[in-house]
């Protein structure tokens, strides 16, 4: 009965990494695929508008050479994608894209011939537009397709696990016939761990999906967003040269102008959020960026009296990419004084300690910053790191989402501790480097 275990978990274990590979497969190349050519079509679009806006040959020249390239990468694309429903939509995105180019020539055959230089053909200008639109809406569909094929495998995961519980619990009934106290030591030792793991990879099998579907939400409309924006801008920067610095009128250029940077922060946050960058990791001293957190905020805080203070720290070192983690730091120190409003304290500090992480039990650095603000709410605590949840007036609900991510890249763990009118400490969990 125990050979039977051993080769039932091995065999499961071999089929989920099959899965876990065709998983990868997939991710890595036909979501990828999707998302680079959304973006190159963006970037190619992007030419266009400025061709059509400075109306400069070599802009017209910049369009031509990246639409001559995009073109030759669709081409290239196909054996790559491994559905056929994939294979059908980009045949529609390559012969949508032709119509696309050829759109975009007649534009500019309108501009070049039209007697009114400034205003080219409004027919020609909205089968630009149209042609545009299609091809997204394909590239969108393309990551639809991706995202079926992505479920099926899923489902499969799935069907491997159920199949591994009907084996197991078989081999319980027949471990009972052999003695209670047999099956008991069987149970404890071998198949409740195993219980534990396929609960844990349900969960995060479907957090995955989710974050996966609202990543490519956040990307659709981001992409949305920056192409209106962008239009928006040269519109702007053409309009400011006719006021002149001093007057009504350049003061409201200069509030639009401030507010589309603000708009485009909140799309960098929904694009980092949907495809976050892999840290350049290097080892560094632990309290290295709580040093440049404390120099870089503690005057700011000030301000509403409250004190950024940097405790002393045992050595050590940790293998990080200094600008994410301190991004994270400086996200954790600015929730923190929102916590306290005015008047209190917010301590950084780094201390050694020993956690199970993803790699098992190692030896770790936690990160800590802790404030006496008034804690965080149950209400709030259970929803704390969703992404697009915040109690903010302009928060956009990703910052502790975006943190979380980071440090899981890292290899750690964000963690914290709360109590109501105590304050919070969060710590950033990471292994350790032992020289």
């Amino acid at each position: 009965m125990g050979v039977l275990i051993v080769l039932t978990t091995l065999n499961s274990q071999r089929q989920a990494t099959e899965l876990r590979t065709r998983l990868s497969q997939v991710d890595s190349e036909s979501f990828g695929i999707a998302e680079h050519f959304k973006d190159a079509l963006r970037e190619v679009t992007d030419k266009m508008l400025r061709y059509r806006t400075v109306r400069d040959p070599v802009a017209w020249e910049e369009f031509l050479q990246a639409s001559h390239e995009l073109d030759l990468w669709i081409e290239q694309q196909a054996p790559k994608l491994t559905t056929q429903h994939e294979k059908d939509v980009l045949k529609q995105i390559d012969s949508a894209y032709d119509h696309y180019v050829r759109s975009a020539q007649d534009l500019h055959a309108r501009i070049q011939s039209s007697g009114n230089p400034s205003a080219p053909s409004p027919d020609s200008t909205a089968l630009f537009a149209q042609s545009r639109r299609r091809l997204f809406d394909l590239g969108q569909a393309l990551g639809k397709a991706h995202y079926e094929s992505r479920n099926l495998l899923l489902s499969q995961a799935n069907q491997t696990l159920t199949h591994l519980r009907r084996l197991v619990l078989g081999s319980l009934c027949l471990l009972f016939l052999f003695g209670v106290a047999l099956a008991a030591v069987v149970y404890r030792d071998m198949i409740a761990p195993l219980r534990v793991k396929l609960v844990e990879s349900q969960s995060l099998a479907e957090r995955h999906e989710k974050l996966a579907s609202l990543g490519m939400l956040a990307a659709g409309v981001a992409h949305e967003i920056r192409n209106p924006l962008t239009a928006i801008k040269a519109a702007l920067f053409i309009q400011q040269k006719k006021f002149p610095p001093g007057s009504l009128e350049h003061a409201d250029v200069k509030l639009v102008e401030r507010e589309i940077l603000r708009l485009e922060r909140i799309v960098n946050d929904f694009l980092q959020f949907a495809r976050p960058t892999d840290p350049d990791l290097t080892t560094v001293p632990a309290d290295l960026p709580l040093q440049e957190v404390q120099l870089l905020l503690a005057s700011p805080l000030a301000e509403a009296n409250i004190r950024l203070v940097l405790e002393a720290s045992p050595p050590a070192r940790i293998k990080v990419d200094p600008a994410q983690i301190k991004q994270v730091l400086i996200n954790l120190v600015q929730n923190a004084a929102d916590s306290i409003g005015r008047d209190g304290t917010i301590t950084l500090r780094s201390r050694h300690g020993t956690q199970s992480l993803s790699n098992g039990q190692t030896d770790v650095v936690i990160l800590e910053v802790a404030d006496t603000g008034e804690g965080i709410p149950p209400e709030v605590e259970r929803r704390l790191f969703d992404p697009f949840f915040t109690t903010k007036e302009n928060g956009t609900g990703l910052g502790l989402s975006i943190a979380a991510r980071i440090v899981q890249k890292h290899g750690g763990a964000l963690q914290y501790q709360t109590k109501l009118s105590h304050g919070t400490t969060f710590g950033i969990v990471l292994p350790r480097v032992i020289a």
